[in-house]
């Protein structure tokens, strides 16, 4: 069996012919600039948290506020005759919590004090330690407010001074998540991955599954540049809209001429602007499906091997590899058959198996193989 080879390999986009799709790309770019897109302008970088997020222990804690309040209130309604207000009246229950939140905070107006022993020694037994809780997490909690910014921001610097040659995910809807589970069944880590998404809902998920997630629109140059499109090797476009796509493709081809773009799109007729736009390969979604639709109409076993062969992993998996120091000089013929060549990559064109352009094999070639992952 061939080792798998973790390098990736793109052919380079195809040269966009002079004259074609310059009014197209710059309506594109014209709508982008007024605004047209899925989301208003700007992103909001969130790194994977592990703990409890801050407005949860927020949250908590002013419950633990309000139940302070409660208990002194309760004390001194409790107490009320050894308690007088500064006209001498008795306390009722609204001077009861009106005690216990100017006592509670330290304000202390003295407008109602204790009078009696008793009420001395709850105050001092009760209410003064429930004072010390309450300014504790007063403090405690702005303290930690202050020091989670500040633990944001670092991590942000430490996060962006280590991003390099990761991979960008532009939409994380069921295109989106599958590309990356392919990613990671190839050796990706988390941490190289960064989804871009316009919708809170996706965005949270992606958080939640351990990936930075930027919220904004993939289209605009600033996300982009927020993602550190110029660091990225691989820019993944996985928008539900084949406008959005073009756009996604312009803006991340004029900010890295270098990295490798593979944009999914819905219709064929779409798919000439997408390669024109920059992208390294595109996939046309619809079709795709179309075609396992029928293929299961007349050969539902084929769609279940097709099934497998797109399952990295499991059973059978098509790899790419480059031709190692003994392949080269040899004919497909005289390789190993434990794992078949199904197309060979050579100068930017893909030849299958059967082209006798492929004769014997070369130095730089990349061999598409077929192989099995069972133990």
């Amino acid at each position: 069996m061939f080792a798998r080879d973790s390098a990736a390999r793109y052919r380079p986009a195809p040269t966009r012919p002079p004259g074609r799709g310059t009014c197209h790309d710059r309506a594109m770019i014209e709508q982008r600039d007024k605004g047209v897109g899925d989301a208003a302008p700007g992103a909001t970088l969130r790194l994977p948290e592990a703990a409890r997020g801050p407005g949860a222990s927020l949250a908590r804690r002013l419950v633990v506020a309000l139940g302070l309040v409660v208990f002194v209130a309760s004390v001194a309604y409790a107490d009320r005759n050894g308690y007088r207000d500064a006209a001498g009246g008795t306390v009722g229950i609204l001077d009861a919590f009106y005690y216990a939140t100017v006592s509670i905070t330290t304000t202390g107006y003295g407008d109602i004090i204790p009078v009696t022993d008793r009420s001395r020694l709850l105050t001092t037994l009760l209410v003064t330690p429930a004072r010390i809780l309450f300014l504790i997490l007063l403090v405690g909690t702005t303290l930690e407010v202050l020091a989670e910014t500040s633990r944001a921001v670092v991590r942000e610097k430490i996060w962006r001074k280590r991003l390099h040659d990761h991979v960008i995910v532009c939409g994380y809807g069921t295109k989106g998540r599958s590309a990356i589970e392919v990613l990671q069944a190839h050796g990706r880590l988390p941490a190289d991955i960064l989804v871009i998404d316009a919708a809170p809902d996706r965005v949270e998920e992606a958080s939640r599954n351990g990936f930075a997630t930027l919220h904004g629109d993939a289209s605009r140059a600033s996300v982009l540049e927020a993602a550190s499109i110029s660091a990225a090797s691989v820019v993944i476009v996985a928008s539900d809209r084949d406008d959005t796509a073009v756009l996604i493709t312009l803006t991340a081809r004029e900010h890295n001429p270098g990295a490798a773009i593979i944009a999914a799109v819905r219709e064929q007729e779409n798919r000439h602007l997408l390669l024109q736009s920059g992208a390294n390969s595109v996939i046309t979604s619809s079709e795709a499906a179309g075609r396992l639709l029928g293929f299961a109409a007349f050969s539902p076993d084929v769609v279940e091997v097709l099934e497998d062969l797109l399952s990295v992993g499991t059973g059978l998996d098509v790899l790419e590899r480059a031709v190692g120091n003994g392949d080269v000089g040899r004919s497909l013929a005289e390789l190993p058959a434990t794992a078949p060549v199904l197309a060979v990559t050579r100068d930017g064109e893909l030849l299958r198996f059967d082209d006798s352009r492929i004769g014997i094999l070369r130095e730089g070639d990349r061999l598409i193989c077929l192989c099995s992952n069972a133990a």
